[in-house]
């Protein structure tokens, strides 16, 4: 992805709008919807109302405290914040509608910080951590932590791809009860859930807009670029345990997710994705939210090869999942971005090519003009894509495992390619059967949850 040089639009904004304020939100409840408005405002000149929606349902409504509720929809306007900060990064932030502590100003510039890595880095700038935000509190409101009666349920984010579907289907195998959670629905996120055994009804359903004035923003050359979703997920679903009393949160991260798309930095498109944020996460919700809920990635002992290999053997789930982010709109692969062809690549040793051909339209390996990413994929260049995908480890065992059960006559353009590549002999001795037999001991899954975990492989 190409990098921009936007230093000096950067330095401009910031002295032009010196300020970024969290005005208010406002929470208003129905029989069937609770929705969270809130409002900010860039140096008074530009306001921005996002709004949530929560579809309630009344098997989903539970006992829980109100101002837990209100807590909670605070600390989603605060990573709802940067989305829109990000436009001018205005030096000043101040927060009317609520208080933090020293301690809480430090954790949210950590996360805004390393999660906008990709957008500073992909324009050019290079702020310093100890200026390039200052949170300022108008509002002595400060919220107390506070607990509800959660019982053994697992609430599960669904995006639609193969990660979460692997979730959905281990977990449904257990005692818990499961809720299927969706942020703005697809027809992916829906198919996938369906597909595991859910049926509408026990879906709970999100709707997050984004206020037009900042695609006009965009539109007129602010500020630009990737933001920690999965920070807002991480948030969202938290509100979504405590009003369907969910004790668990079990997210689909894997243990790649952790790896620097920029080798030997802390710049990673999966920030929020990683053990870090999950760590980071963990803890704040513990300390200053409530102790009534348990937020963990359920997949984080596995690699994204052991994941490939676990799905390999959902063949329901094949029509359904979608993990392209380019052709999310129409429900379709596009084939030609870096999610498209890991996917295929991560599939590959377990999953037939005609069948793989039949979920992508063609043979993603054919194909020579995907040759940059395949070699971004693959470590032959310095940088990974700007994506979801595996290490560079887990792409090269994926694709020796491939090489090792294809017919040496007959092999794809990039295959062949790949087999006379420094990649391939770096990596043709690799022992991989450690990645698809070992799992990581970096993750927060508790003990209850492993059995399954080691089952699967």
């Amino acid at each position: 992805m190409p990098r921009q040089q936007n230093e000096k639009l950067y330095q401009t904004l910031r002295k032009k709008f010196t300020t970024f304020t969290f005005e208010k939100f406002d929470i208003s409840w129905s029989a069937n919807q609770l929705k969270i408005k809130y409002l900010y405002s860039l140096a008074s000149v530009y306001h921005f109302e996002p709004v949530l929606l929560f579809s309630l349902k009344p098997n989903f409504v539970s006992d829980f405290n109100e101002n837990l509720i209100e807590n909670l929809a605070f600390q989603i306007g605060l990573v709802e914040l940067v989305s829109y900060w990000k436009a001018a990064c205005p030096p000043k932030v101040i927060i009317k509608c609520g208080y933090l502590e020293e301690d809480q100003k430090n954790w949210w510039k950590k996360l805004y910080f390393n999660g906008l890595g990709e957008f500073f880095y992909l324009n050019g700038l290079q702020p310093d951590f100890a200026d390039f935000m200052e949170i300022s509190c108008v509002n002595q409101n400060k919220y107390q932590t506070a607990n509800y009666p959660a019982s053994p349920k697992m609430l599960v984010p669904v995006g639609g791809g193969k990660d979460s579907a692997v979730t959905l289907e281990l977990m449904k195998k257990t005692e818990f009860e499961v809720i299927p959670f969706i942020i703005n629905p697809r027809q992916a996120s829906i198919a996938t859930a369906k597909a595991a055994g859910f049926d509408e009804n026990e879906l709970f359903i999100t709707n997050r807009t984004i206020d037009k004035t900042l695609l006009k923003l965009n539109d007129e050359g602010f500020l630009n670029g990737h933001t920690p979703f999965s920070a807002v997920v991480a948030f969202t679903s938290l509100l979504a345990a405590a009003i369907t009393g969910c004790r668990f949160i079990g997210l689909s991260n894997e243990s790649s997710a952790s790896e620097p798309t920029i080798p030997h930095t802390g710049i990673n498109h999966q920030y929020s994705k990683s053990l870090d944020f999950e760590r980071d996460f963990r803890q704040y919700a513990s300390k200053y939210l409530t102790t009534s809920t348990e937020y963990f990635s359920l997949l984080r002992p596995y690699n994204e090869l052991q994941i490939g290999k676990i799905f390999s053997t959902l063949s329901h789930q094949f029509p359904h999942f979608k993990s392209c982010n380019a052709g999310s709109k129409t429900d379709t692969w596009c084939g030609k971005c870096p999610k498209c062809l890991f996917t295929w690549i991560i599939l590959a040793p377990f999953v037939e090519q005609t069948v793989l051909e039949n979920i992508f339209g063609k043979n993603l390996l054919n194909d020579l003009s995907l040759l940059p990413v395949f070699e971004q994929l693959t470590g032959l260049q310095e940088e990974k894509p700007f994506e979801c995908v595996g290490t560079i480890d887990e792409v090269n065992a994926a694709l020796i495992l491939t090489l090792k059960k294809s017919s040496a006559e007959s092999l794809p353009k990039l295959l062949e390619y790949y087999q006379n590549s420094d990649a391939y002999k770096k990596y043709k001795l690799m022992e991989v059967s450690k990645l698809l037999d070992t799992l990581n001991p970096n993750h927060f899954v508790p003990a209850r949850f492993m059995k399954v975990l080691e089952e699967a492989l």
